[in-house]
């Protein structure tokens, strides 16, 4: 009965270690206040765009609910102990590009990303363009 119950416990020890293995930086989050989405994975790099295939596998993308226009991240570095990733975005016409840190607060679970050179993230609404804000937040969703 106790090598079972070891067993089970040390199973379970095993399965959570693997999930968080996967680190903060990997997944889906979402701003509920600008309607703007970010689907990332930068360990991996493995992320395709949804109708936009011919991009390959990146880091991951920002794109708006209303739009299927979206912001490439082209590379990032990521700072585990500091909870950051430095990332390279450009928009999908290659037209525009910045650089960002996306920081991950494990006490509340927010991400925020913040744009720190370059161009301003901007989505279509109700066609026109909208600026975002230089810093937003996110959750998972």
């Amino acid at each position: 009965m106790k090598s079972t119950i070891l067993s089970i416990l040390l199973s379970l020890t095993c399965f959570s270690a693997y999930s968080q293995s996967d680190g903060p930086f990997k997944g889906y989050i979402y701003n509920k206040e600008y309607k703007v989405s970010m689907r990332i994975n930068l360990y991996d790099n493995d992320i395709k765009i949804p109708g936009q295939e011919i991009f390959g596998e990146i880091g991951g993308f920002l794109r708006s609910d209303d739009d299927s226009r979206c912001w490439i991240i082209t590379s990032a570095e990521v700072n585990e102990k500091k909870h950051t990733a430095n990332l390279e975005i450009i928009n999908d016409y290659g037209s525009e590009d910045l650089t960002a840190t996306l920081s991950y607060n494990p006490k509340d679970s927010v991400y925020t990303l913040k744009q720190n050179a370059g161009s301003t993230i901007k989505i279509a609404r109700n066609r026109k363009w909208v600026k975002l804000p230089g810093t937003m937040q996110f959750k998972r969703k």
